[in-house]
């Protein structure tokens, strides 16, 4: 599956747009923050175990997205937007979310 964030892909005709994608990750920052506590990996003013978290949230949002393409007969997804935002009393959960539009290209 070809995901881009710009509106076309090189080299390719979009031959049908199929419709809107999307896919979301939700993990508690708090347990990260207990996990740091007892973790200490900050090395060059990040830590090592946050990055790994956001990672595999943008992971877990990207595979629902494209998982939601696929099943709707998409070869591709363009105009991918990637949001971060905290939820949930006093920012407790970070939720991760992918969004792009569906198409099939040639």
């Amino acid at each position: 599956m070809l995901i881009t964030t710009t509106s076309n892909i090189e080299g390719k005709r979009i031959t049908n747009y199929v419709g809107l994608v999307n896919g979301e990750a939700i993990i508690g920052a708090n347990l990260v923050k207990d996990f740091f506590t007892t973790i200490k990996d900050v090395v060059g003013g990040h830590s090592g175990a946050y990055v790994q978290a956001l990672r595999e949230a943008k992971s877990i949002a990207l595979k629902e997205m494209i998982d939601q393409a696929t099943r709707l007969g998409a070869t591709a997804i363009i105009g991918v937007d990637l949001d971060y935002q905290t939820i949930g009393g006093n920012g407790a959960m970070l939720m991760v979310s992918a969004n792009g539009t569906a198409v099939i290209v040639e």
